[in-house]
């Protein structure tokens, strides 16, 4: 039998290319005459870069500064056809924030613009942005300011970073910058949520309180207007899907350079050749850290689900942590560490793939 292993990371503890290998691990042992390809895939957070790396590709370092301020080394890659992949995370992701001090009141995304500066001047002319598992609440303005726009307050001076700077906003203009114009950016993402509901839904997990929760909505709201007033002639963003992602780095991006929305997990699976591989596949085998009715919207786990009924193959999910009852397009689900990952999560992956192969060869 040939099977496909194509998971997500599992947050926190296996980037998608670990979790890959894990899987593959435990199946082979039991199940050692079956074929197994590895396809990690992302949907633009974790892994993103790891996933679709070449051996063509050039990773590039770059320091830029990070989610509290601080520098930080962020890589992205370059690759032969004249595009660059860039993970946002790498310069504002929540994994970069200790957790004592995540606080979306602090945290910026002026890194990512710097980022992007780096892909231009490493000679990129279009720009694959992944969204996922960012630490911040800011609207990208951090980033739009990177970029060159001028952000000022009331009184003329320049807007600080973080999102607790943002209700202070009074105007916005483009001064310098560099030719962007002849740059398409792609903004990869699985999050459907408009700017207005981004506080909401993404604050708590980036560390805010639901006082702060209530601060940010209002800021965002406010950023919004001057946005449209100064940006986009009027032209209202903030309702649009996605423009949420990243704690409003979407939007920023979406109004400030043009950038547009991608599905990211089909986007992925287009760049791994995920649909090559599945022609003559018996199944597949995903997952990621935590399988809940969210992993079908828009997830890798939900992109395969739905790649996989087109040729009608069986979709099986090794998860970290499974929540609730199993959907009835999966074959079969088994959980990792129930309670929580232990010290060697790759063996527990491991260990939950083999139980669920052996349970496979019973069917």
């Amino acid at each position: 039998m040939r099977v496909v292993v194509a998971p997500d990371g599992f947050k926190g503890t296996l980037t998608a290319p670990e979790a890959a290998a894990a899987i593959a691990e435990g199946w082979r042992r039991a199940r050692p005459g079956d074929e197994v390809v590895l396809r990690p895939l992302a949907d633009g957070g974790d892994s993103l870069c790891e996933v679709v790396a070449t051996d063509e590709d050039r990773w590039l370092d770059v320091e830029v500064v990070g989610p509290l301020g601080r520098p930080v080394t962020a890589g992205f890659l370059l690759r032969p056809d004249g595009s660059a992949v860039v993970a946002s995370a790498a310069a504002c992701g929540l994994d970069l924030v200790p957790e004592a001090e995540r606080d979306p009141l602090r945290t910026t995304t002026y890194g990512v613009g710097q980022l992007l500066l780096a892909a231009v001047d490493a000679g990129a002319r279009r720009i694959l942005l992944g969204l996922g598992g960012s630490a911040t609440v800011d609207a990208g303005l951090g980033a739009l300011t990177a970029l060159g726009f001028r952000l000022r307050v009331a009184d003329g001076s320049g807007l600080k970073i973080g999102g607790g700077e943002l209700h202070r906003l009074a105007t916005i203009e483009r001064t310098w910058m560099p030719d962007l114009g002849t740059v398409t950016v792609e903004l990869l993402s699985d999050v459907t949520t408009p700017l207005p509901r981004a506080a909401e839904v993404f604050g708590p997990q980036k560390g805010a309180s639901p006082a702060q929760v209530v601060q940010l909505t209002a800021a965002l709201d406010h950023v919004a207007d001057v946005v449209e007033r100064d940006l986009t002639g009027g032209v209202q963003l903030r309702d649009e899907a996605g423009t949420g992602a990243a704690g409003g780095l979407g939007y920023g991006l979406a109004a400030g350079i043009g950038a547009s929305f991608t599905p990211g997990a089909a986007r992925v699976a287009e760049l791994v050749g995920l649909a090559a591989v599945l022609e003559d596949a018996d199944a597949i085998v995903t997952g990621e850290g935590r399988l809940d009715a969210t992993s079908m919207e828009g997830k890798v786990v939900g992109h395969v689900v739905e790649q996989a009924a087109d040729r009608d193959l069986p979709v099986l999910v090794v998860a970290g942590q499974v929540d609730g009852s199993s959907d009835d397009r999966l074959a079969g689900t088994e959980a990792a560490a129930p309670a929580g990952p232990g010290a060697d999560p790759s063996a527990e992956v491991a260990a939950a793939a083999e139980r669920l192969a052996a349970r496979w060869a019973c069917t």
